[in-house]
């Protein structure tokens, strides 16, 4: 087969090449080097190819192959090698264990600020906390929805203005920073 009869068998298979390498990718930017790749490789290698045999699946072997070589480079990349003598980084599996005692800390305090907002605002915020809708809770304490949802919006803003008061001295270090 001479150059330019492999040149235009290839370049008639262009669209296809470029659905299959997009499909491969599913990402344009990705698919257009796939192509290029595949292009070179296979102009290239333009001798190895027997004439008679399927062109198509020739060509589609070549881009398939590069795109398995190129995802696995990409996941080696992403291999940590661990030179420590007892392989404990690649032994302790990446997380961490929390024993959760300032998480239970916070949440404590949380409740206790809940504790000291008003009846009023704090009923109707702890069950909307709690997943009721706003028209729930509307129907529980017989009030229109306007005042609930104000209600709720009070609770909120109060229990910012009181983390705000209790933990003033953060924001001013955060301000610092």
């Amino acid at each position: 087969m001479s150059k330019f009869e492999f040149n235009n068998r290839f370049f008639e298979l262009s669209p296809v090449l470029n659905a299959f390498a997009y499909s491969l990718t599913q990402n344009m930017d990705d698919a257009k080097d796939l192509y290029q790749e595949t292009a070179f490789r296979a102009m290239s290698n333009r001798e190895k190819f027997m004439p008679g045999t399927n062109f198509k699946a020739w060509a589609f072997t070549i881009m398939k192959n590069i795109f398995i070589n190129n995802y696995r480079k990409k996941v080696k990349a992403n291999t940590i090698f661990d030179n420590t003598d007892n392989l404990y980084y690649l032994n302790s599996g990446g997380r961490l264990e929390e024993n959760g005692g300032d998480t239970n800390i916070l949440i404590k305090e949380l409740k206790d600020l809940i504790e000291n907002l008003d009846e009023s605002i704090k009923l109707p915020f702890l069950m909307h906390y709690q997943g009721y809708k706003y028209q729930e809770i509307a129907d529980h304490f017989k009030l229109p929805l306007g005042t609930i949802k104000s209600r709720i919006f009070f609770a909120r803003r109060e229990l910012k203005e009181q983390i705000r008061r209790r933990y003033h001295h953060v924001d001013e270090m955060l301000a610092r920073a």
